[in-house]
């Protein structure tokens, strides 16, 4: 009886923990949202006003729209060049470990760090327009971080370079799994490499694809720290996403239900992509 309760006690203040500072504050959170709170949280009931501006006001559909273009690029590019890594490295190449960690290194720095780094890799002014045109390419332009219409796309950019490495080593534990026999047979019957890896290989790393793009949509969907730090939302709106618009309207512009609501819709959001995966998951695990 005593030796079942302890490990119960031991970790009864963490459980207790996640309870009140997690899911409390998001019921409080939702609570929030459906009032009329400013600068202060009020009590004052207002249904659901708050949803119907958050819908109707035009910083959010710009920050939806942001979304759409960096989730999408995002995911696509991470998951192509992670694919693409975890082959080229599954050759059995020579300091495989070695690659392996360069790969992986950007996934161990901070996002802050990442978008810093970025921010002045990215700077017309002392970054890689600066170097070149410095080496005699005068005429070379790359500004996109000034330009209301690319700057998303430098967010992208850094986004990719700090997760690709992890998709690589979520693909390259999936391909070291592929049954080696059927490779060995279609070898055997005269397949070309490009097609054992079309029609064989990839085919059974379905559930690596999965795993991977859930994990890249809620990280699209959550991001902010690269963001501020990298363009800090700008220039003007370009690079809001919906984490920046919620920080700006509870805290800057003092809407703090509006951006309550937000914070829901975005909670909703990694909801649909990641309680499907987890369900599948856990019935997956119970079915073994």
């Amino acid at each position: 009886m005593k030796a079942g309760l302890l490990p119960k006690l031991l970790l009864s203040p963490s459980a207790l923990l996640v309870l009140v500072c997690v899911y409390g504050y998001i019921m409080f959170t939702v609570y929030l949202s459906f009032t009329t709170s400013t600068m202060l949280p009020s009590a004052e009931w207002a249904g659901t006003a708050n949803y119907e501006r958050l819908l109707g006001l035009e910083n959010w559909a710009v920050s939806l729209r942001n979304l759409a273009i960096f989730a999408s690029l995002y995911i696509v590019v991470a998951m192509a060049l992670g694919l693409v890594l975890a082959i080229l490295i599954d050759q059995k190449v020579r300091a495989e470990g070695v690659l392996r960690s360069i790969y992986l290194y950007p996934m161990a720095l901070s996002l802050i760090v990442t978008g810093t780094a970025w921010k002045w890799l990215l700077d017309p002014g002392v970054g890689i327009e600066h170097t070149l045109r410095s080496l005699g390419w005068t005429a070379f332009s790359f500004d996109w971080i000034k330009d209301g219409e690319m700057a998303i796309y430098c967010v992208v950019i850094a986004a990719v370079w700090q997760t690709t490495g992890f998709v690589m080593a979520m693909f390259l534990a999936g391909l070291r799994g592929v049954d080696s026999e059927q490779i060995s047979a279609a070898r055997v019957d005269g397949a070309r490499p490009w097609q054992i890896y079309t029609r064989i290989v990839i085919p059974q790393l379905g559930p690596v694809f999965v795993s991977a793009f859930v994990i890249l949509a809620h990280m699209a969907i959550k991001s902010y720290d690269l963001v501020i730090a990298l363009t800090n939302g700008g220039p003007g709106r370009s690079t809001w996403l919906p984490s920046v618009f919620m920080y700006q309207y509870t805290f800057t512009r003092n809407e703090m239900a509006v951006g309550a609501a937000s914070s829901v819709l975005m909670l909703v959001a990694i909801g649909i992509v990641v309680v499907p995966y987890l369900l599948r998951e856990m019935r997956g695990a119970k079915n073994g």
